[in-house]
């Protein structure tokens, strides 16, 4: 049977999306190259002709993690005021939404404390997606803010990843709404 000349590319980036997918929902040693090829509805023994090993998949699955929350982040904000941006940005991340959805939300939530143990390509593809993540908070912020970026990104990161250990819903929910108003107040756009 002949491929199309896209064949090897579309089916890369299928694995790839269910990667990205598979290391947020469990991090990059809870999955198996197994796993991932099953998801993408492929076969093991095809996962060689598109990566070398399993930290190569762990990178791309990085970048297309960050990439997504970019996609989605810069749908919601494009055409907004910087403070509206930043509000949405905000409501967004340290959300209940995010908070019930590891597997496809912001990387950062969800792999902080896994990077440390992991190879240096993945610790650099993570470091470039936070870097961009902080780069694209500070735009939004006014000059005499933008230093805030870092700090604010921890905290919301922090916020989300906090609520995920709390079983109890309604406390978790209150928790992400503290942090919501403290970060608000903090850039100086809180109602």
């Amino acid at each position: 049977m002949r491929y199309s000349d896209t064949h090897k590319e579309e089916t890369r980036r299928k694995v790839v999306r269910a990667a990205a997918t598979a290391v947020r929902a469990k991090g990059p040693d809870g999955v198996g190259v197994a796993e991932i090829m099953a998801q993408a509805g492929l076969t093991h023994g095809g996962f060689y002709a598109h990566f070398p090993n399993k930290e190569a998949l762990v990178v791309a699955a990085l970048e297309e993690a960050f990439g997504q929350s970019a996609r989605r982040f810069a749908r919601m904000t494009d055409g907004l005021s910087h403070v509206d941006a930043l509000t949405a940005f905000v409501d967004s991340y340290v959300s209940s939404e995010h908070r019930a959805h590891p597997e496809r939300g912001c990387p950062i939530a969800t792999l902080s404390s896994d990077l440390p143990r992991q190879g240096r390509a993945v610790r650099d593809a993570y470091e470039g997606g936070v870097r961009r993540l902080i780069a694209r908070l500070a735009s939004w912020l006014p000059e005499d803010r933008a230093a805030l970026a870092p700090s604010l990104l921890a905290e919301m990161a922090g916020a989300v990843s906090l609520s995920r250990a709390i079983s109890d819903d309604d406390a978790a929910a209150q928790l992400l709404a503290d942090a919501r108003l403290s970060l608000k107040t903090r850039m100086g756009i809180a109602p």
